[in-house]
């Protein structure tokens, strides 16, 4: 088929250049959904418990652990069925789930069912950027699937600013459903109900979209497909998954704490002056730093991406990151007390881009192993890094008990980027790897 768009074609020929596109829209539907909650959670928890109530706090982590816990299942069932059935069946389904699951979020009135929804939610979101990357790197020419895994997780990652700006500007859609239905929407409601139209919308658009060709070529054969079991019963394999892995954390290390805790810990720790805010600023705090932080990610993930094809390596981008990750978040601990938050927003957005490694965190995941066990790869590795927000949450809060907020923090952060220093070292350079391979 040839490429009406002579400037994209050079880069992604013939029906790739659908394929990175779909990709890229799913991927920014799917962190549009993943960092909703941490947008809302206070608007939405305050209507459910009270406003004031004190265990908001407390009840927000759980709920976002509720959910990453259903990333973690999720990404174990969604891998394991890319590798047996398919890619393209899994970019469906998991689109299905959580958009249904958000619009019913969105009418959800007690603990109990919100968090059963999370976990639901969780479960579809798990599917998508695992599937999008393993059919771009099984797609695209070696020499430029760099570039088809930067375009998806640059677009994708702009999603959490949308996300901050429907919650923030979406009361026109409330007004929408109130002249139809007479009964009006809280902005809370509005960015669940937005988010799963959004899906629903995108799942039409996928009509068209074509399986890997290596999977079709595997189809048949009788090499064990989609077996889990298989990255723990070697040692080298078991080693290359883990250190995949551990090179992710340090991401929702600074996500999922230092980011998504603002509000409720380190603007007040801090004592960031918050003076220029009014009433409904301060309630937009967190909102507000999520969409600097993931505007940052996908300034990151397009430098990141450009670099490694410049550099012709992963590996060197990956340890670059790191040190920048490492510094910033010794500035974000010791160096902002009594800042403006304005300049605590612009650090969200220097650490979001000293993260914006996902790109090639998640590709060079999804180039170690062959394509037998490649979707099982690629969809479970960035879900346990996501998942480890429970150990990553759960530790801060049990060591700041004792030593406070900014100790606690630097522990945690300090372990975290030093694990994926080690696994940085460890996996193999994949810039130029072929990727028509098996593990037997």
């Amino acid at each position: 088929m040839k490429n009406n768009l002579p400037r994209l074609g050079g880069i992604f020929p013939g029906r790739s250049f659908l394929l990175v596109t779909v990709a890229a829209l799913g991927y920014f539907v799917d962190i549009y959904d993943l960092v909703l909650f941490n947008v809302v959670k206070r608007e939405s928890l305050e209507f459910i418990m009270g406003a004031g109530h004190p265990g908001i706090k407390d009840t927000g982590i759980d709920l976002f652990n509720i959910q990453m816990l259903g990333m973690l299942i999720g990404g174990i069932l969604w891998g394991v069925w890319g590798d047996k059935k398919g890619r393209i069946t899994v970019l469906f389904g998991s689109i299905l789930l959580y958009s249904a699951a958000n619009i019913a979020n969105a009418f959800t009135y007690d603990l109990t069912m919100y968090a059963i929804v999370r976990f639901i939610a969780g479960v579809g979101l798990a599917g998508e950027l695992g599937a999008g990357i393993t059919l771009i790197t099984e797609t695209l020419p070696r020499e430029k699937r760099g570039y088809g895994t930067m375009v998806v997780v640059t677009f994708g990652a702009l999603g959490a600013v949308f996300a901050a700006e429907v919650a923030d500007k979406g009361a026109w859609v409330s007004d929408l459903w109130q002249g139809i239905t007479g009964k009006a929407l809280m902005n809370w409601q509005t960015t669940y109900i937005i988010g799963g139209l959004m899906g629903l919308v995108l799942l039409a658009l996928r009509i068209g979209t074509f399986e890997s060709g290596l999977f079709q070529n595997m189809r048949h054969s009788t090499v064990k497909k989609g077996d889990l079991f298989m990255l723990f019963n070697d040692r080298g394999r078991f080693l290359r998954y883990l250190s995949c892995i551990l090179i992710g954390v340090p991401v929702w290390y600074v996500i999922g704490v230092l980011v998504s805790l603002s509000q409720d810990v380190f603007v007040p720790e801090l004592g960031i002056d918050t003076g220029a805010l009014g009433e409904a600023g301060l309630k937009r705090i967190n909102g507000e730093a999520i969409k600097y932080a993931y505007i940052g990610l996908s300034l990151g993930d397009l430098i990141s991406g450009i670099l490694s094809q410049v550099l012709r390596s992963r590996k060197k981008v990956i340890f670059i990151y790191l040190a920048a990750n490492l510094v910033l978040t010794l500035v974000f601990l010791f160096g902002m007390r009594g800042a403006s938050i304005a300049a605590y927003n612009w650090l969200c957005l220097a650490l979001g881009t000293a993260t914006g490694y996902w790109v090639i965190f998640v590709t060079v995941a999804s180039e170690q192993f062959g394509t037998n066990i490649r979707s099982t790869v690629a969809t479970t590795t960035p879900n346990f890094v996501r998942g480890a927000v429970l150990p990553i949450t759960n530790a801060f809060k049990f060591i700041a008990v004792p030593v406070g907020n900014i100790t606690g923090a630097l522990v945690v952060g300090l372990v975290c980027i030093g694990a994926a220093f080690w696994a940085t070292s460890r996996v193999q350079e994949t810039f130029h790897r072929d990727m028509d391979f098996v593990e037997e």
